[in-house]
């Protein structure tokens, strides 16, 4: 008889998303190799399941993972969240009747409600994995205005379920040291430092790896992108969305400019490039200047291998205390220096800890291009040993094991 125990992992993240693929699946594939057996229940966009259904499955039917994947409900505002949560916690609990879960592992707070009513009914412990403070979030980021009397009752039920999240759960994830320190001055919190573990956004450093990247292919694409090897880069990845600063970062840029005329701005995403120029346009950058391209995950470590620096602003607020933006851990494993503002989980003390580039005081741009203007040498070799050490997914996978195995002892 086996004696692998069964975990229910909970997403309202697909798989088939950019965030499933880089911080769900590994994960689950190293914690699968330790002995625990995941079924993963997610709710997935119909376009990107469509397009990458079948690689995903296949991809976790070679690891002997479980998938039951959902399509994702958008609209109406409130009501479509509630229908899934429906859907989310009834399918729960008929594949419990069928495998028996030992634990159910939910990412953010949706799967948490979910944990939570099956933990009451079948005793089953869960881990909260919070992923940040989704509810100051929803708030922070424009999306709930609490001024609207529904926004403010939902935010105000999500909060007292935060803390009895936190409360009831077998294990707490934060994604920063910073986060964890705010949950513990929470009033009402009823629990020791001990139950909550620093998980930052980790990274698969044997994919993001600059050996790994043919000389000849880089230089290809540069071709193909019409960089020269004089040419200064700038590099953003990943969607621009709430949070990022896109005309700060054109500032900065601009401002990079005047001392750096070769320097080129290449943003890697799959966000509309009109947008992206018409902003460069607004803030009097020349569009030659700004160059967008899309890459698959795969494709990923060889456009950052082009960049000299990478950059990201996110707009500061409370619930970025808990943030753990995934690209610094990617920028940093290809021994790329990063660029970004204060006031973002641990990204500040990780940069200054590691040596691994710049934090600007926005927005005084003109002291930081000086800084770099000033002949700033950065160590590549140990921009990526800072990252092996911080954001290594075996250590991350490590951690999650010493978690599972406490909680199903």
């Amino acid at each position: 008889m086996s004696d692998r125990k069964n975990v229910l992992y909970l997403s309202y993240d697909g798989m088939t998303d950019s965030l499933g693929q880089s911080q769900v699946i590994p994960y689950l594939a190293g914690l699968a190799k330790k002995g625990f057996s995941f079924t993963i229940l997610s709710f997935e966009k119909k376009d990107r399941y469509k397009k990458n259904s079948k690689d995903i499955k296949a991809m976790l039917d070679s690891e002997g993972i479980s998938w039951h994947p959902l399509i994702y409900t958008k609209s109406p505002p409130v009501l479509s969240t509630l229908y899934d949560y429906v859907r989310m916690k009834s399918i729960a609990a008929s594949l419990h009747r069928k495998i028996s879960f030992d634990l159910i592992h939910c990412r953010s707070y949706i799967p948490a409600l979910a944990g939570i009513a099956l933990n009451r009914r079948f005793g089953i412990p869960f881990i909260f994995d919070m992923r940040g403070f989704w509810a100051d979030e929803r708030v922070d980021g424009g999306l709930w205005d609490i001024k609207n009397q529904v926004f403010k009752f939902i935010y105000r039920y999500f909060k007292r379920k935060e803390l009895e999240f936190v409360n009831r759960s077998a294990a707490i994830v934060s994604l920063t040291n910073a986060g964890k320190n705010e949950i513990l001055n929470w009033k009402g919190i009823e629990i020791n430092a001990g139950k909550i573990a620093v998980i930052p956004c980790c990274v698969d450093t044997g994919l993001f790896d600059i050996k790994k990247i043919p000389p000849a292919e880089k230089l290809r694409m540069m071709q193909s992108l019409n960089l020269e090897p004089s040419n200064l880069v700038l590099g953003y990845l990943g969607s621009i969305g709430t949070w990022y600063l896109l005309d700060e970062m054109l500032l900065f840029f601009s401002s990079l400019k005047k001392s750096q005329p070769s320097a080129k701005f290449l943003f890697v995403t799959h966000d509309d490039p009109g947008d992206i120029i018409l902003k460069a346009r607004q803030n009097q950058i020349d569009s030659s200047d700004v160059i967008i391209t899309t890459a698959d995950r795969r494709d990923v470590p060889l456009m950052i291998s082009l960049f000299n620096y990478g950059i990201f602003f996110i707009k500061p607020s409370y619930s970025k205390t808990a943030s753990s933006p995934t690209k610094q851990g990617e920028i940093m494993a290809m021994g790329v220096p990063v660029i970004c503002n204060d006031g973002i989980g641990d990204s500040s003390r990780i940069v200054e800890q590691y040596h691994s580039g710049l934090v600007v005081d926005l927005p005084d741009y003109v002291a930081a291009v000086a800084h770099l203007a000033a002949g700033t040498a950065y160590d590549r070799a140990l921009i990526r040993e800072g990252a092996l050490d911080y954001f290594s997914l075996d250590e991350g996978v490590r951690k999650y094991l010493d978690i599972y195995n406490k909680v199903t002892k």
